[in-house]
């Protein structure tokens, strides 16, 4: 069996705990907006030299507010860049926490899955003896649509070849 990466559990109250976190921090940025794909693509984007791009330019238009028209509102352009500069060292940790806690679901599930064909293959080994072909059957229809020449590595893991983990 491969290495253990993950041994942990997280209690009912736990995950309500995480929950309610989640919940606080939707509700205290109740001004997040939901784009669309097409929406978001048609956008200009603020990387880092168009940052200080921006920067500078809000510099010269609060320095220089004559030149600009009556309908530019300054004050707004200076709002949303607070408000982008205040969002990205909240975006970098939440991206880091999607991140780990996608690898840790990950590597989870498939120490759980190689498991399952462990178990699995011990049954189908040992099952008539031990009365189990019933159970072994029914899990074998886990593998029952596959056909033979695209089975997945998760089925030639089953037959001893491979420990890969598969997503069907």
């Amino acid at each position: 069996m491969p290495a253990n990466r993950v041994s942990a559990s997280l209690s009912p109250a736990e995950q309500q705990d995480v929950m309610d976190a989640i919940a606080t921090i939707v509700q205290n940025l109740s001004f997040l907006v939901d784009l669309g794909p097409e929406e978001r693509r048609g956008m200009a984007k603020l990387g880092d030299r168009n940052r200080a791009f921006t920067r500078k330019a809000l510099e010269i238009a609060t320095q220089n507010p004559d030149f600009l028209p009556r309908s530019f509102d300054l004050e707004e352009m200076r709002r949303d860049f607070e408000l982008f500069e205040a969002l990205q060292p909240m975006l970098l940790a939440l991206t880091r926490l999607r991140e780990l806690i996608d690898d840790t679901a990950v590597a989870a599930g498939n120490e759980a899955y190689e498991s399952a064909l462990e178990v699995y293959r011990y049954a189908k080994a040992n099952g008539r003896v031990a009365g189990l072909d019933n159970l072994v059957d029914e899990m074998g229809q886990r593998f029952a649509q596959q056909s033979g020449r695209g089975r997945s590595a998760s089925t030639r893991s089953v037959n001893g070849t491979s420990n890969a983990e598969s997503g069907s």
